[in-house]
């Protein structure tokens, strides 16, 4: 892989590039002055910067025009500059990109505070880079001190800032790196906040190589990809104190457990070392005695002594890093060894289940996908893309082809083969069966010609579609699943995942429960779970779930209370919206709701279709569901019944979870949490930035 890369990045470092920006513009074809495609160009250079700097996470991406002039956009800014400089830095970037790569339709801009890019192809519709490319800038000037330290010293910073950054929910961290006689080193690492932990890991895993390769001694440098960067440096080049402190102690400074105040700090102490064996007598000159005592002697031993100690210092340092390499190859191939075990086990278990569950082969859905063509791709989601295909005896199907850097994996596949594959219900989505052979882990479910719920109710050019009998058709189908899942099927099945992408349509915009690799069984005895790894989209989690990795059905049916409040009025709860002074739906809905404008949130297109009690009945349903307490919540037979007679009695709602996230008025240029509850956490957002 590095081979090939080597090239491209070699390349790369002949360009000139201007002052504090490096443009990588495409070959995918020109446009002309005053096109279509300019003036989509155009469009975005006005939305995406207010988008990016809008968001939390300062980043953003964005469509404009149709095909074959849809442009595509991604905007990222430093996690550590304010709203206004991202602003600046993303609209300065359209503008560049346009003089740089003069009517070229793809064109990648870098600044040490932003980067931008662009393409007529759908670039967004995957979270990996394309190809190998990768740019790397070094600093002209070199340490001074032992190459050998130095490389130890700089994989130590990059890898614990990778990994930290990999870990957090915005994907960025900064590092600081304290040295005895050495300068400090400075780092920062970024992915895209779209990514999963696994893709940002995936994306950053060349670049401690790259680095030791490429920028050997180098005082500075970076590698620049679209979905990932680093940087390191001597001097503090980002904004405000570094989140991770990582110091590293030399062997003269006895300091073992003081730590410099920080968070997540983390203290390299000096490693043990060895005894020193003793020197050969032949090459100790023989030393009359009164000598030995003399100030002479005294240099003598110290200048033998203080090699002898740096090339045991080095010694041990490399022995516990090749030691630490060699451990992570050797899990790695025991995962793989267990990996291969459990796959083996779940073809055997498939085999024995009845004919209803087909266990395909490759070769087959190949033939069905003409080879995971392009122009059959469905969409992308954490599990990995998902095509269209049609059977030998003309049976249309999707086909989810596990990526390999999926987020979900082979437990996850295995959950949904195993589980699903034992569900029946009018309101889930039918798995017919599925393919493992060799690396490849597909799912092969019925085909559903309308796509999913979130394609209608986001989308103002769809939405009018689905008008208000149709929406209410699909809210008590989707009750319907989810109390199918809790109560009435063979296994007390927690979803964990539900969302309007998760909710596809059939043909009669007939709902139908997608996506169970999350998904976790109960047996009749049991009302919760708790897990270390919290997974799942933001702003459908509950905050018992958020904060605690605790989950039960009042888990789901909190879920189900956003998308009920997401089907009425057509906005998303989270992302890049903002309701008033309010960041998200529910709050919005709750000050509605205390003011008794039930009407104002529903969608236009169906307002006047619904009556006020009706929509005062179902938003009250919806903010019964979205409970801060779990215990408050109603269960999905409450729910159902609800939902089908007006006759059942409905007790006020208490204020929803989250419903006090608001904007300062005070601070125009940035968004700022005044109060919040205790689970404003953000684990993982959804593929496609819902």
């Amino acid at each position: 892989m590095l081979s090939t890369m080597a090239i491209v990045l070699l390349a790369l470092l002949l360009f000139p590039f201007a002052d504090a920006q490096w443009q990588v513009c495409g070959n995918t074809g020109k446009y002309t002055a005053a096109s279509t495609y300019q003036a989509n160009l155009g469009q975005l250079s006005a939305s995406l910067p207010k988008k990016a700097s809008s968001n939390t996470t300062l980043f953003a991406t964005d469509t404009a025009g149709a095909v074959p002039d849809m442009v595509y956009a991604l905007a990222l800014c430093r996690g550590d500059i304010n709203a206004s400089d991202c602003q600046d830095c993303v609209t300065t970037g359209f503008q560049d990109a346009q003089q740089l790569c003069a009517f070229s339709k793809e064109a990648t801009v870098f600044y040490d505070s932003c980067l931008l890019s662009f393409s007529n192809g759908n670039f967004l519709s995957t979270t990996t880079n394309g190809g190998n490319m990768a740019l790397l800038l070094m600093n002209s000037q070199n340490f001074t001190e032992s190459a050998d330290f130095i490389r130890l010293f700089l994989f130590t910073l990059l890898n614990d800032t990778a990994e930290s950054a990999v870990n957090s929910s915005r994907r960025f961290m900064t590092a600081r790196m304290d040295i005895s006689s050495m300068p400090t080193m400075y780092c920062a690492v970024q992915c895209t906040p779209d990514l999963t932990a696994d893709e940002c890991a995936a994306c950053l895993q060349d670049f401690p190589e790259l680095t030791l390769q490429y920028l050997d001694g180098r005082r500075g440098g970076r590698v620049l990809r679209v979905r990932c960067n680093m940087r390191y440096e001597i001097y503090p080049f980002y904004q405000g104190d570094p989140t991770l402190r990582i110091i590293s102690l030399a062997p003269s400074v006895p300091a073992i457990g003081n730590t410099t105040p920080g968070t997540n700090v983390t203290v390299y102490p000096q490693p043990p070392l060895p005894p020193p064996a003793a020197p050969p007598a032949a090459i100790i000159p023989s030393v009359p005695a009164q000598e030995q005592r003399g100030p002479k002697s005294k240099l003598w031993i110290i200048g033998i002594a203080i090699p002898l100690l740096a090339i045991l210092l080095c010694s041990t340092f490399t022995f516990l890093w090749m030691r630490r390499r060699k451990k992570g190859m050797l899990s790695s191939q025991n995962r793989a060894g267990a990996n291969r075990i459990e796959e083996n086990a779940l073809v055997w278990r498939i085999e024995e289940k009845s004919s209803e569950f087909t266990l395909f082969d490759l070769s087959e859905l190949l033939e069905a996908t003409e080879n995971f063509a392009e122009e059959n791709r469905l969409g992308q989601g954490g599990f990995g893309p998902v095509y269209k295909g049609q059977l030998s005896d003309g049976q249309e199907i999707a086909v989810k082809r596990l990526a390999s850097h999926s987020g979900q994996g082979f437990t996850e596949f295995r959950n949904e083969v195993e589980l699903i594959a034992k569900l029946q219900h009018t309101n889930l989505v039918r798995l017919l069966g599925c393919c493992i052979q060799g690396e490849e882990k597909i799912l092969v479910y019925e085909y559903l010609p309308n796509k999913s719920l979130d394609f209608f109710i986001f989308d103002e050019s769809q939405s009018s579609l689905l008008n208000w009998y149709k929406r209410r058709a699909i809210i008590e189908g989707v009750a319907q699943g989810l109390l199918y899942l809790h109560k009435h099927s063979r296994l007390r099945v927690v979803h964990r995942d539900l969302k309007a992408s998760n909710i596809l349509l059939d043909q009669d915009m007939n709902p139908k429960i997608s996506d169970f690799g999350l998904a976790r069984i109960f047996s009749s005895n049991d009302t919760e779970g708790s897990t270390k790894r919290v997974v799942g989209t933001y702003g459908y989690m509950s905050p018992e779930y958020a904060s605690e990795g605790i989950y039960s059905v009042k888990s789901d049916v909190f879920s189900f209370g956003v998308l009920l409040l997401e089907i009425l009025s057509a906005k998303r709860n989270s992302g890049f919206h903002r309701y008033g002074e309010f960041l998200n739906l529910l709050g919005y809905t709750w000050h509605l709701w205390e003011e008794g404008r039930w009407l104002d949130l529903v969608e236009a297109s169906i307002s006047k279709e619904m009556h006020e009690a009706e929509a005062r009945r179902y938003i009250n349903i919806a903010l019964m569901c979205v409970q801060e307490n779990a215990d408050d919540r109603p269960t999905m037979s409450d729910v159902v019944a609800a939902l089908n007679s007006e006759s059942v009695v409905l007790p006020e709602p208490k204020h929803p979870a989250y419903f006090n996230l608001r904007v300062s008025k005070s601070v125009e240029s940035a968004i700022v949490v005044e109060t919040c509850s205790l689970n404003d956490v953000t684990i993982t957002q959804d593929p496609q930035g819902r």
